[in-house]
């Protein structure tokens, strides 16, 4: 059974939500809005959009971040009775072009994650480009694995069981360190894992909620706990790689 739904967290970004909003919704698929503690006028877009027919609206008491927002998003995704979800940032960042690519690719393979792994244009600020060649080096490391090409990319299509099953088993960050946490601990289930290229774009009048010396931190830091727990996992990884 494949019964996928766009998911996609909300904070602050009433000027570029409609329009991500109106282009899921003409590929034929549903969206799952996730207000994460938004402004009233964010608040007041997305309870408009809400009246949408395949629109539904989750609303967050407070500000979760990224990860949190997602992963009530995920949760309430199952509720609904939906299999897969497709995470898709509010920004306007990602190219809703490929949709159905990523989409047919998880129709035939339900079991995996299809992850997106991104092709910048000039708008990509250098800061943010530099900083994410680290975290492919410690995903690498964490992992004993070249398997995960981009952790950062937000642009997935998750199985809900098995993510399910490991967010009701395991920390996860609820922050910018979501995305890159979720996919090692993932790997770490030998979850099976497709890559697709997609096209990235920083809008230049876009808002960004990334902290750079805040989460650059948040982010060290969940490198350092997955390091510790690949040490304790390694034979197992090593073994099963061997069995392979």
């Amino acid at each position: 059974m494949h019964n996928p739904c766009a998911l996609i967290p909300v904070y602050n970004h009433e000027a570029a939500v409609p329009a991500v909003v109106h282009s899921l919704l003409n590929s034929g698929l549903p969206c799952l809005l996730v207000d994460d503690g938004s402004s009233p006028a964010c608040a007041a877009v997305l309870a408009q959009l809400a009246t949408l027919e395949n629109v539904t609206l989750l609303t967050l008491p407070s500000n979760q971040g990224k990860g949190g927002a997602v992963m009530a998003g995920f949760r309430e995704a199952a509720r609904l009775g939906f299999t897969h979800a497709l995470q898709v940032d509010a920004d306007g960042q990602h190219d809703l072009r490929e949709v159905e690519c990523f989409l047919d690719t998880s129709r035939r393979h339900p079991d995996a994650v299809i992850c997106g792994y991104p092709e910048y244009d000039d708008s990509v600020p250098k800061g943010r480009l530099y900083a994410r060649y680290l975290t492919h080096v410690w995903v690498w490391i964490n992992t004993l694995s070249l398997q995960i090409r981009d952790s950062m990319c937000g642009f997935r299509v998750y199985p809900l069981a098995p993510t399910l099953a490991l967010m009701n088993s395991a920390y996860i960050g609820t922050r910018m360190d979501f995305d890159s946490d979720i996919l090692v601990r993932l790997a770490w289930r030998n979850q099976p894992m497709r890559w697709l290229p997609t096209k990235v774009h920083y809008p230049a009048d876009g808002l960004s909620h990334f902290r750079l010396l805040h989460d650059n931190v948040r982010i060290s830091a969940m490198h350092t706990r997955l390091f510790f727990g690949m040490l304790v996992r390694a034979p197992m990884i090593l073994w099963r790689r061997w069995q392979a």
